[in-house]
C-alpha cells in the first residue's frame, strides 16, 4: 500500500538558520556584582551605583557596592513556574519623580490563577510606596506559562510592556478584545494614549499596541532606529527578532517558522498578508531572553551589537544586524549560565544575569 504525503513549500523553508555562530576571539573578565538571587530577572538604576534586581520568587533587592537590601513589596504575587515577580524600570526621569516600574503575575482572588500586572510605585525608607496598578490582563489563568514580560521606555513619554499568551495559542493573540500574545502602551500614568491603533474599536483592549505574539521576554527602544524592538520565543525553533509597529500583528499562532515541542507542524505557513516577518528567525531555538542594544564605546566588539541571553544554551549571543538583517552571530561565555537579563547600564558597561548565580558586570579590556 503507497501514501501520498503532500508537504506545504512554505514549511519546507523551516530549515536550520545557516548563519554559523562563532566564539568571540577576545575574553572578557567577569565581576560578579550581586549574589544569592535565585532567578535574577530583570535590573535597572536608580543611580549610577544603586541597582535594582528582582527575583522571581518575588523579591525586590537594592544592590549597593555589592550588598544586598530586600526592598519591601505590597503586592499578592502568583508563583506558578514562569510567574512571579518579573521585570523593573526605572523611569527616565526618575531624578525628579522617582517612579519606577514592575511586571509581576498578579494573584487572583480565592487563587484562582492569575495574570501579568504592571504597577508603578516609589522607593522610601526600603519600602515601596504609593503603588499603583496601571494595567492587568484580565481573564486568569492557573496554567504556569507565557507571562512575558519586559518594561521598556520611548522618548516620547510612553512605557511598553508585553504579555504572553498565557499558554492559551488559539484563543488570545489573534483576539485584539483579549488580553494575551500582545505589547502594550500606556502614558506612564497609565491612561491610554489618544492614538493607540485599537483605542475606537469596539471591545478591545485599548492599551494593544501589536498583538500576535507568543512570548516576548525581551524589549528595548533603540536608541538609534527610535523604534521598539523584541525578541520573543517561538514553539520549537522559530524564535524572534520583531521590530514593534503599531496596531501591527506578528502572526503568532498562524504564520511561524516553528513545530511543537513533539516536532509536529503547528501550522505550514510562515508568512501570510497583514502579518509582520519577523527580522530574524531562530531554528533551532537558543530561548532568548532579554535584548539589548549596546551604545557605550567601553566594549570595542560590542559597540552597535546587539547581545541575547539564551537560556537554552547558557551563553551571550552577540548579533551584528545591517539594513534589518542578522548578518553575524558570536558567542560569548559559553556554559555560563541560563542568561536571563542583558543590559547596559548607566556607566556604559554591561551587565546580565544568570539564574543561580547572580549579576555579572562585563569588565572593559
Amino acid at each position: 500500500m503507497m501514501f501520498l504525503v503532500i508537504v506545504s513549500c512554505d514549511f519546507m523553508k523551516r530549515k536550520e538558520n545557516l548563519i554559523p555562530i562563532n566564539q568571540m576571539d577576545k575574553t572578557y573578565d567577569l565581576e560578579l556584582v550581586a549574589e544569592g538571587v535565585t532567578v535574577p530577572w530583570g535590573i535597572d538604576w536608580i543611580a549610577d551605583s544603586i541597582m535594582l534586581v528582582t527575583d522571581i520568587n518575588g523579591k525586590l533587592y537594592k544592590v549597593v557596592n555589592k550588598e544586598k537590601t530586600e526592598i519591601k513589596t505590597a503586592f499578592s504575587i502568583y508563583r506558578n513556574r514562569q510567574g512571579g515577580l518579573l521585570d523593573v524600570a526605572v523611569h527616565p526621569n526618575y531624578v525628579n519623580n522617582g517612579w519606577i516600574y514592575l511586571t509581576y503575575a498578579d494573584r487572583a482572588e480565592g487563587n484562582q490563577g492569575g495574570n501579568t500586572a504592571l504597577v508603578r510605585a516609589k522607593i522610601r525608607n526600603d519600602s515601596l510606596i504609593n503603588v499603583q496598578q496601571l494595567y492587568r490582563g484580565e481573564e486568569n489563568s492557573t496554567h504556569g506559562a507565557h507571562f512575558g514580560s519586559r518594561i521598556c521606555f520611548d522618548d516620547k513619554g510612553y512605557v511598553y510592556f508585553s504579555i504572553g499568551d498565557r499558554g492559551d495559542r488559539y484563543k488570545n493573540p489573534q483576539d485584539v478584545t483579549l488580553d494575551g500574545g500582545k505589547i502594550y502602551r500606556l502614558q506612564t500614568d497609565g491612561q491610554i494614549p489618544v492614538d493607540n491603533p485599537f483605542i475606537h474599536q469596539s471591545g478591545s483592549k485599548q492599551a494593544i499596541f501589536s498583538y500576535g505574539h507568543r512570548n516576548p521576554q525581551g524589549l528595548f527602544f533603540h536608541p538609534k532606529f527610535k523604534q521598539v524592538w523584541s525578541t520573543e520565543h517561538g514553539p520549537k525553533g522559530g524564535d524572534e527578532i520583531n521590530i514593534i509597529e503599531k496596531g501591527a500583528n506578528y502572526g503568532w499562532p498562524i504564520i511561524s517558522y516553528g513545530v511543537t515541542y513533539k516536532g509536529v507542524p503547528l501550522t505550514l505557513k510562515t508568512r501570510k498578508k497583514g502579518m509582520q516577518q519577523p527580522i530574524h528567525y531562530w531554528i533551532p531555538s537558543i530561548a532568548p531572553s532579554s535584548f539589548e542594544y549596546v551604545s557605550s564605546n567601553k566594549y570595542p566588539d560590542f559597540e552597535g551589537k546587539y547581545l541575547v541571553g539564551s537560556l537554552k544554551f547558557r551563553y551571550l549571543e552577540v548579533l551584528t544586524i545591517e539594513k534589518n538583517r542578522v548578518v553575524k552571530r558570536e558567542q560569548a561565555f559559553k556554559d555560563i549560565g541560563r542568561v536571563r537579563c542583558v543590559k547596559q547600564g548607566p556607566d556604559g558597561c554591561i551587565y546580565f544575569t544568570v539564574e543561580h548565580k547572580g549579576v555579572f558586570k562585563i569588565k572593559p579590556l
